[in-house]
C-alpha cells in the first residue's frame, strides 16, 4: 500500500510518542478505545532523530497492542503500516483488517 493510500484511512486518534514509556501507554489506550467500534484506525508518530528509539517504539506498540487484545479476549486481526510521515517523524497506522476490507483497501 502506498503512503497516499495509507493516509486516506480515517484516524480516530493520533499519538505523538517521544519514548518507550509513551509507547506502552498509547498501546493500552488504543485497546481501551477499541479497534472495532468505529471504522477508524490509530496513527502513531515516532521521532526520526533516533532511529533506534523509533524502532523500539514501533516494536513496543505493535506487540503491546496484540498482547493486550489477547488479554481482553478481543480479536487480534490488526493490520499496520510503517512509513516516513514527514521530515521529523516515522508513522505507524494501525487498523482492524475488517475495517480495511470495508473501506475497500
Amino acid at each position: 500500500m502506498e503512503k497516499a493510500d495509507i493516509e486516506t484511512i480515517p484516524i480516530k486518534k493520533t499519538f505523538d510518542l517521544k519514548d518507550e514509556k509513551d509507547a506502552y501507554d498509547a498501546a493500552e489506550e488504543m485497546v481501551q478505545i477499541g479497534f472495532y467500534k468505529e471504522k477508524k484506525g490509530f496513527k502513531v508518530l515516532m521521532p526520526k532523530e533516533s532511529e533506534k528509539t523509533a524502532k523500539r517504539i514501533g516494536y513496543i506498540v505493535t506487540t503491546t497492542v496484540t498482547s493486550s487484545l489477547r488479554k481482553e479476549k478481543q480479536e487480534r486481526d490488526i493490520k499496520y503500516w510503517t512509513y516516513h510521515h514527514d521530515k521529523e517523524h516515522y508513522a505507524i497506522v494501525l487498523v482492524s483488517s475488517k475495517v480495511v476490507e470495508e473501506l475497500g483497501f
